[in-house]
């Protein structure tokens, strides 16, 4: 099976994985894994606007861990973790959303410099 994309934490991704117990992280990291090979709606997700997520249900909390997607190389195709939180609502907060737009922003005009 081909590889479609890579995944890219960024560092506020890397504090959330961090700080969340280890077989939590490991499941988040397995689905993280799987949707890099096959297209999976219920674990990869178009949010809003350009931001997705990666969803995770696990020990009955759903983690999402947002991103976006980089096409700008000719080589590889990114996606990019912005960051993460333990969804405790039936929507995701506008705020979170907000934010990931935010890091989007900030990451392609540090990128283009």
């Amino acid at each position: 099976m081909e590889i479609k994309f890579e995944v890219f934490f960024l560092d506020e991704a890397i504090d959330f994985m961090n700080n969340i117990d280890a077989k939590s992280r490991k499941k988040i990291y397995y689905n993280i894994d799987k949707t890099k090979f096959k297209n999976d709606p219920k674990l990869f997700e178009k949010l809003e606007g350009e931001i997705w997520y990666f969803r995770t249900k696990f020990l009955k909390l759903q983690y999402r861990i947002f991103a976006f997607w980089d096409k700008t190389s000719k080589i590889d195709t990114l996606v990019i973790a912005t960051h993460g939180i333990i969804k405790k609502t039936q929507k995701t907060p506008k705020s979170e959303i907000a934010r990931a737009e935010r890091i989007r922003k900030e990451y392609f005009e540090n990128k283009n410099l």
